[in-house]
């Protein structure tokens, strides 16, 4: 996969999915098929500095197919996948944060918050969520409103409250 950026699509239960790696591993997420989502790859890949080639590769993304389809089952409640994360140290601790949210369990932007020791960062909580470049694979969806309330997703809420659904939350 050297010196080029790789995507895939899936359908799943809530839509189509494009997938996008580097060598290195899983480094996007994003609804929509690669129709949609080419200006957000470009952009993405001109703020990252990288002046490669995308091409589309199938056979790259078989187990992360495999993974989000089992998840899809709800066979699946963790993912072990190599990924690629772009981002400050401070989303990268958010995102790690979210990783450690149980299938099936939310958390308010205040627990996470708490949780990376920054009890005073609920807004930057929520920032760092939508910047997350693997929604279901890093579970931002598992973030809702102190009050219980389904707010705030970049794929909408209708999806966040699908996968919510989906993990018996």
């Amino acid at each position: 996969m050297e010196e080029s950026v790789r995507f895939t699509e899936m359908e799943t239960p809530i839509g189509t999915l494009t997938l996008v790696a580097t060598e290195k591993g899983l480094c996007q997420l994003l609804y929509g098929d690669s129709n949609e989502t080419c200006v957000k790859i470009r952009t993405w890949m001109a703020k990252k500095n990288m002046r490669r080639e995308i091409i589309r590769d199938d056979s790259c993304f078989r187990e992360t197919t495999k993974q989000l389809h089992e998840y899809f089952q709800g066979k699946r409640h963790v993912f072990d996948l190599p990924v690629d994360m772009y981002g400050t140290s401070f989303q990268k601790s958010v995102w790690e944060a979210l990783q450690r949210i149980p299938y099936g369990e939310t958390q308010s932007y205040k627990q996470v918050a708490v949780a990376i020791h920054s009890p005073k960062a609920v807004r930057a909580i929520g920032s760092a969520n939508n910047k997350n470049p693997l929604p279901i694979i890093v579970p931002c969806h598992r973030v809702i409103g102190s009050n219980g309330a389904i707010v705030g997703y970049g794929g909408g809420i209708e999806k966040k409250k699908k996968l919510l659904e989906l993990e018996g939350a």
